[in-house]
This record gives structure tokens, sequence and C-alpha cells, in this order.
């Protein structure tokens, strides 16, 4: 079953503990504190950015000092890349394990969708799909935050495919299909319902992608009786 590769599902730059195998106090106290500042950065990004990160603010808001938080991150850019593969470990939670176990088809596909439409409408992040914020934010920049942001996508999409391109394999779409288009078509819908339905603050969008979705892949499915 394949897996997608999203920033921060590896638990990179968590220690854990002495050479010896036993617990450090240090180690697990600074662990905890790490995880703590991410889950507020995450959110504060999702709605602000990336760029509205600080160590001041998450200092003042997580009652630390501010050398204790430059001490966890080293900098503002690892603070923001740290940041992403929190999100992209959370997303892979939330949108990816859910329909891990679900046989290859046209069942697993729609399921992938409900589940992030789900992630995106229960605001798992404050400003909906965390990706869909900061993708807007640093589009047309450079630099290793940008190339995060990049990879997460394309990781995100090259998933959707491969479950479409499976579905395919398993006979319950249509041989011919064009699974990059329908990749490209079902995200469309999603991350439009996640636009609309955080600007307008209602969930009437995630009912019509919903039904868009239902529609696309109705056409392009087997039909058992021919």
């Amino acid at each position: 079953m394949p897996r997608v590769t999203v920033p921060g599902v590896t638990g990179e730059g968590i220690s854990t503990g002495r050479p010896d195998g036993r617990p450090d106090g240090r180690v697990e106290r600074g662990n905890r504190t790490r995880q703590s500042v991410l889950e507020r950065t995450v959110a504060i990004a999702s709605v602000e950015g990336l760029e509205a990160l600080s160590v001041g603010r998450l200092a003042t808001e997580l009652g630390l000092s501010k050398s204790g938080v430059f001490a966890l991150f080293g900098s503002k850019e690892e603070l923001q890349l740290a940041t992403v593969r929190e999100a992209g470990r959370i997303f892979a939670e939330r949108v990816i394990r859910p329909v891990e176990e679900e046989p290859a088809g046209v069942r697993r596909v729609w399921r992938l969708c409900e589940a992030w439409l789900e992630y995106s409408r229960g605001r798992v992040f404050p400003g909906g799909c965390f990706f869909y914020e900061i993708i807007a934010e640093f589009d047309a920049r450079t630099g290793p935050v940008h190339d995060a942001v990049v990879k997460a996508q394309r990781d995100w999409s090259a998933y959707v495919e491969r479950t479409i391109a499976e579905a395919r394999d398993a006979g319950e779409l249509h041989a011919d299909l064009d699974v990059p288009q329908l990749a490209f078509e079902l995200v469309a819908l999603m991350e439009m319902a996640n636009g609309v339905a955080v600007l307008h603050g209602e969930e009437t969008a995630y009912r019509r992608a919903r039904t868009g979705i239902a529609a696309r892949l109705r056409s392009v499915t087997v039909d058992e009786n021919n």
C-alpha cells in the first residue's frame, strides 16, 4: 500500500533519551515543550501564515522564555520548516491514515476525498486547510520553506493520482482514464470548498464539492452491467 510522503511524519527532530536507553528528563521536557510550541505554530500559520510566527510572540503566548524557544529551533526559518513538517504529520493522521486499510477501488478514492473535506470542515487547523493557506503565501517565493511547501503539495497530488490509478488497475475505473486530469479536478473541488467555506463561514461549499466529486467519479466508473 503506497503511503504519501509528507514532511514531519518521521518525527524528525525528536530525541528519545540517553545513550543507555533510559529516559532523560531534560530531553523529555524539551520534546514536550517543542511539541506544545508546534501545536501553537500550526494554528497561527493556518490563519495568519508562516511569516506571522516569531519567537517573541510564541514565548509570550506560551509563557516561555525567548531564549528557550529559540534554542528549540535556532532560527525563524527552521521554526517555519518545523511547522510545515508538523502540519504534514497531522494531515497524514487525519486524511491518509483513515483510508490506508481500504481496498483499492472507487470507494477508496471517495473515502480519501471525504477525509480531506472533513479535515477542512472540522477545522483541524483553525484556518481550514493548512497547506491551502501557505501555498498562497509562498508560491512565488524561493528558498527552503518554499521548497518544503512544493514537496508537500507534490506528495499529496501524487498520492491522489496513485489512489485513482489503483482503482483503474482494479478494473473499477475506465481503462483509458486520464489519471492526472481526474486527480487535478478532484483536488480543485476540495480546495475550492475549503476556500469558500473559510471565507464565508458556511458549509454549503462542502456539499457542493461532494456533489461534484460524486458526479465526476460516476462518469468514469465502469458499469458492471455492461
